[in-house]
């Protein structure tokens, strides 16, 4: 069976489609078939401007009605779409969201920020890694970031917070969003000293991880993403597009990406960060499939 998520983020809107296979003994696996990013940045207009325009509203439009004919081209059984910070924040989200339910017919839930680190753990990346350890699962999208923190096979914590590549670019981050982040990981991370891996999501710290030429499956230390933001920092936008050979959708913000990852691992005494290739699409087909078996619909 096929499923699909979409997700509206900030910065992009993401179409994945998944296989959804059970083996002999139970066990259920999620194999990508097809994932789509159209560069929508809806964080430039609702951070500054707290709409989406006309023209924006139109591009979300076209990009779902894309999206359905690829959904319908893939014979996908089930579909789950939703928006995050910059719907959240949009006044007119709405209006575009009826707008899109009646010309495609596909729902667009606007999910909270908790809502949306705690999908993001769907993907229980931590379960299958060394017990002794906490982890904290760190996404960074446009508008926010979310963090999950996983220790002794328990979920302690998702948070969300106001802080992301958008927000940061135009300068909607305050030293107040920083200290409160700053604030909350030291207190709720305080008793596992030295002890928390972290894991990384979003496509900044995997365009990261790609040009690092690491292995999969093998981390990235702190001081590594420290050397990568003094770089690309000392690059104009031109030279970092050039260079790394990075679209411009990425490069202007691969560097508030890098920033937002080293204060929250410094922070929370982290001393490296796996990046397994996961998001909130994969979260939200994990969910959507969990939803379908409670229902008692054959998946």
């Amino acid at each position: 069976m096929r499923l699909a998520a979409i997700d509206i983020g900030s910065n992009a809107a993401r179409l994945l489609i998944s296989e959804v296979s059970t083996d002999s003994d139970g066990k259920t696996a999620f194999n990508k078939v097809n994932l789509v990013r159209v560069p929508l940045r809806l964080g430039f207009d609702v951070f500054e401007k707290k709409e989406i325009s006309p023209e924006k509203s139109d591009m979300i439009l076209h990009t779902i009605k894309a999206y359905k004919h690829l959904i319908q081209a893939y014979n996908v059984s089930h579909i789950k779409a939703a928006a995050t910070s910059a719907m959240r924040d949009a006044i007119n989200a709405g209006e575009i969201i009826d707008r899109v339910r009646d010309e495609t017919g596909i729902l667009i839930e606007v999910i909270s920020g908790g809502s949306e680190a705690a999908l993001i753990y769907e993907n229980h990346i931590a379960e299958n890694l060394d017990r002794d350890h906490a982890y904290l699962y760190i996404d960074v999208g446009g508008g926010s970031t979310e963090l999950t923190f996983f220790a002794g096979n328990k979920l302690v914590f998702s948070a969300s917070f106001n802080i992301g590549t958008i927000r940061l670019l135009k300068k909607q981050v305050t030293e107040q969003h920083w200290d409160n982040m700053k604030d909350f990981i030291k207190r709720e991370t305080k008793d596992y000293p030295n002890n928390i891996i972290a894991i990384g999501s979003g496509g900044n710290i995997n365009k990261i991880f790609s040009i690092s030429k690491r292995k999969e499956g093998k981390s990235l230390h702190v001081d590594l993403l420290k050397d990568y933001y003094k770089e690309f920092s000392s690059f104009s936008l031109a030279d970092r597009m050039q260079l790394y050979k990075l679209r411009e959708d990425r490069a202007d913000v691969i560097v508030p990406a890098l920033l937002i990852y080293i204060n929250v691992m410094r922070w929370a005494n982290s001393p490296e960060i796996y990046v397994p290739k996961i998001g909130l699409a994969d979260g939200l087909i994990q969910h959507l499939y969990a939803d379908l078996k409670k229902k008692g619909i054959e998946v």
